[in-house]
């Protein structure tokens, strides 16, 4: 986890030294638009609780300076500014792995949705065309987010917990505890291609990865969990206009 703070400050503190560089071919590009997409996430619990990803959307405004053409390298800074549905959603198995079924009869169901406003700021690496085809791209930078509201879902009152016919993972002190961290940050970093036309502009294709370097609950020795960060994959395309050249 030390390692992780780290690499967030220090992505933190390279922002000003990428955007004053003025090394190689310059440029003075910025573009805005939109992006769209879907989002995978779990909550690293610590005591562990069995989970399946949790499907929502992750989309917002996006915007763009591209500051430089270092040798083959497009240097640009990248930005959004995202509304995100995220979340958990458990794995309820009994020792036979088999789901498990409640006194009403159903199979037990839980999840909760949190909905975020999330803000990415990466450091955009790019190599390829600038205005006519294809460029391929990576990105990393610091993520913060600012929770908006939680929802649960679930189909029963009391869970199973029988030795026999009843959760396998007993751990069950989440399904009743409010979010007590309003505020999440983490590391972001992703790849993908670009395309550019003039009549179009550019269109996006990413893959993303968050790790949460904070925590949803508190992780002092009193509390429950020592651990509950979020882990996302993002999939997603944006579509940027250039507004300056």
């Amino acid at each position: 986890m030390r390692f992780y703070k780290t690499l967030f400050l220090t992505a933190l503190l390279s922002y000003p030294v990428l955007a004053t560089a003025q090394i190689g071919q310059h440029r003075n590009v910025f573009s805005i638009g939109a992006n769209g997409g879907a989002v995978l996430s779990t909550v690293g619990f610590d005591p562990d609780v069995s989970q399946k990803q949790h499907i929502g959307f992750n989309g917002g405004f996006s915007w763009r300076y591209t500051s430089e053409k270092y040798f083959s390298t497009i240097c640009s800074i990248a930005g959004e500014v995202n509304f995100s549905s995220i979340g958990w959603n458990e794995d309820i198995l009994d020792i036979n792995d088999a789901h498990v079924i409640n006194s009403n009869g159903s199979a037990e169901k839980y999840s909760r949705t949190l909905n975020y406003i999330q803000i990415p700021v990466f450091a955009h690496l790019a190599w390829g065309r600038e205005e006519k085809g294809f460029n391929f791209f990576i990105q990393a930078g610091p993520q913060i987010g600012f929770l908006l509201s939680e929802k649960t879902s679930k189909n029963y009152d009391t869970p199973n917990m029988d030795a026999n016919t009843g959760r396998s993972n007993t751990i069950i002190a989440q399904e009743s505890m409010d979010v007590e961290n309003k505020f999440d940050y983490g590391i972001a970093a992703g790849a993908g291609i670009e395309y550019s036309s003039r009549h179009i502009g550019h269109l996006l294709l990413e893959a993303r990865y968050y790790y949460g370097l904070g925590n949803i609950y508190g992780s002092s020795k009193r509390d429950y969990f020592s651990k509950s960060n979020f882990s996302n994959i993002v999939i997603k395309a944006t579509w940027l206009v250039d507004l300056s050249k």
